[in-house]
């Protein structure tokens, strides 16, 4: 079972849709998966299906019940939730005193059969606060979607600093597993030279598939539908299958 964490700390920048479409495509791929979605905007979750709802991901927090038993199926194939709510907002009041609250989601995972899913995709707000820090602290690899805009970059390098911290203090065994480029507009000059900018920092660390911009794929989530369910021979559709390829064989 692979742990992945999404995250950046600017809002923006195509985090939900790498979860969703992401999911869709390794479920394509006869990938057992589960999303468990932090955010208390819950976008995730609307996107695969669910309206507002209390409990969710925030009993993780608040309770003792098992992980398995806050899963539902979602309206993808072979693709279970977690949902979010807004009482995750409340989150850190309703922990202010508790014991080790940064590593909460990580115990609870522990505690997981790790034979029922491949994957366990984590999508976070695009904040640094308690629950980031969980998902961080949870997971074993991140990945990281970023835009080609200019700020975009101030963001990953804030964001590559609480990488360090949490690997310093929470968890040792955090790896980046990448920067997937989003929203890709290669006809304009800015876009090119934000992707070269990221490319000459960070290398290989840089997904060689990116994510173009494409209006099937901003239509996508009024329908409830990932990419590949709403028009599966889209271009955004076959990049989001370029990008699983190459995260399934950079793991190898």
């Amino acid at each position: 079972m692979r742990l992945i964490t999404i995250a950046n700390q600017k809002g923006g920048c195509a985090k939900t849709t790498t979860v969703v479409n992401f999911a869709a495509c390794l479920a394509e791929l006869n990938q057992r998966v589960l999303v468990i979605d932090l955010d208390p905007q819950s976008n995730a979750s609307q996107w695969l299906g669910f309206e507002e709802s209390k409990g969710g991901s925030a009993e993780i927090f608040k309770s003792q019940q098992k992980i398995e038993d806050l899963v539902q199926p979602s309206g993808v194939a072979g693709v279970d939730l977690i949902p979010a709510s807004q009482e995750l907002a409340q989150i850190e009041k309703l922990l202010a005193g508790e014991l080790s609250v940064e590593t909460i989601l990580k115990r609870r995972i522990q505690k997981m059969n790790s034979e029922n899913y491949d994957f366990v995709l984590i999508d976070t707000p695009p904040t640094l606060g308690l629950l980031t820090l969980n998902a961080l602290a949870a997971a074993k690899e991140l990945l990281i979607p970023v835009t080609t805009h200019v700020m975009t970059l101030s963001g990953v390098a804030q964001l590559i600093n609480t990488v360090s911290n949490v690997r310093e203090i929470l968890n040792p065994d955090l790896s980046i597993l990448g920067f997937i480029a989003s929203r890709v507009d290669m006809r304009t000059r800015h876009s090119q030279e934000v992707l070269e900018s990221l490319t000459e920092r960070f290398g290989d660390q840089v997904f060689k598939a990116i994510i173009r911009e494409n209006v099937r794929l901003a239509e996508a989530p009024s329908y409830s539908e990932s990419i590949i369910e709403y028009d599966k021979n889209s271009m955004a559709a076959n990049d989001y299958r370029a990008l699983t390829k190459e995260i399934l064989q950079r793991a190898n």
